[in-house]
């Protein structure tokens, strides 16, 4: 058990009330997630500030993202995901696996479940090694052009093949696409890819809300492999994706460019858990 006091600043001079909130920490393939157990309703939801304080590296507990575990009246949970900016966010395939193995830990679950997060519901399996394989949502609609690929797999991606990936200034260059004029003021997440042989590829990702690269995106794994597939790079209907923090397995069904029955397959680990004094209005 770690033990870390955090006081969160706030304008409000009066009052405040301090709990003590516990967390857990889990990462996969090296995107890693606070974790917290909200089937009480306890945690403060709306507050974007102290979300973000608990998701910094050197003032809180450090995390790409934070996620709530909640009830749901139709499946095993309800999963609510945030940027580490503090924000509410779409679908985050790796939280998603995460959520799963924290899930099973809290005994929610035993070794299959379903949940429900912002695009909808899921489909997931543990194994006893700890591989989480999560049903992602059909992806319909894939925008080919000659220099890069988009499509929605829970979240916006912008996928792009590059030459020299290992040396690529993914920052620079994701914040750029990520800020310009193709994908307005939302935004998109931008993955980078090279092809490595025809059932593998290497990818690097610019996440928006994270505004920095991760170690690894679930829902950008995802988005690369149906890319690849869309564009010929590959006739595989399983791929292999090479990701800074590890490797991801994406596979899916294909029918006249529509993809369906698609899941994403690694690792989810827990690291730590923790407690935690906040201070809230």
């Amino acid at each position: 058990m770690i033990n870390i006091s955090l006081i969160v600043c706030t304008f409000a001079l009066h009052n405040l009330t301090k709990m003590q909130l516990e967390f857990y920490k889990y990462q996969g393939t090296g995107n890693d997630f606070v974790m917290i157990d909200n089937r009480l309703g306890i945690f403060p939801k709306e507050n974007v500030q102290l979300i973000a304080h608990l998701c910094d590296r050197r003032f809180g507990i450090g995390g790409d993202g934070l996620i709530l575990l909640e009830n749901d009246t139709n499946t095993n949970f309800r999963m609510v995901y945030y940027n580490s900016d503090g924000n509410q966010s779409s679908m985050c395939g790796n939280g998603g696996r995460c959520l799963v193995a924290f899930a099973k830990k809290l005994n929610v679950i035993n070794s299959s479940c379903t949940f429900i997060a912002t695009d909808g519901l899921h489909h997931a399996t543990i194994a006893d090694d700890g591989l989480v394989s999560l049903q992602m949502i059909d992806v319909i609609h894939v925008k080919i052009t000659p220099d890069y690929v988009f499509l929605n797999t829970g979240s916006p991606h912008h996928v792009q093949l590059v030459e020299d990936l290992k040396n690529y200034n993914i920052k620079e260059n994701g914040a750029a696409i990520r800020y310009g004029q193709l994908y307005g003021a939302a935004g998109s997440n931008v993955n980078f890819v090279k092809q490595i042989n025809a059932e593998t590829f290497s990818l690097r990702t610019y996440e928006r809300g994270v505004e920095d690269e991760t170690l690894s995106c679930g829902t950008g794994a995802t988005a690369v492999a149906i890319a690849m597939n869309a564009i010929g790079k590959t006739n595989s209907t399983s791929i292999h994706l090479n990701v800074e923090g590890g490797k991801l397995e994406v596979s899916f069904d294909e029918n006249n460019g529509q993809f369906t029955n698609i899941f994403l397959k690694g690792p989810a680990e827990f690291v730590f858990k923790g407690e935690i004094d906040i201070i809230t209005n």
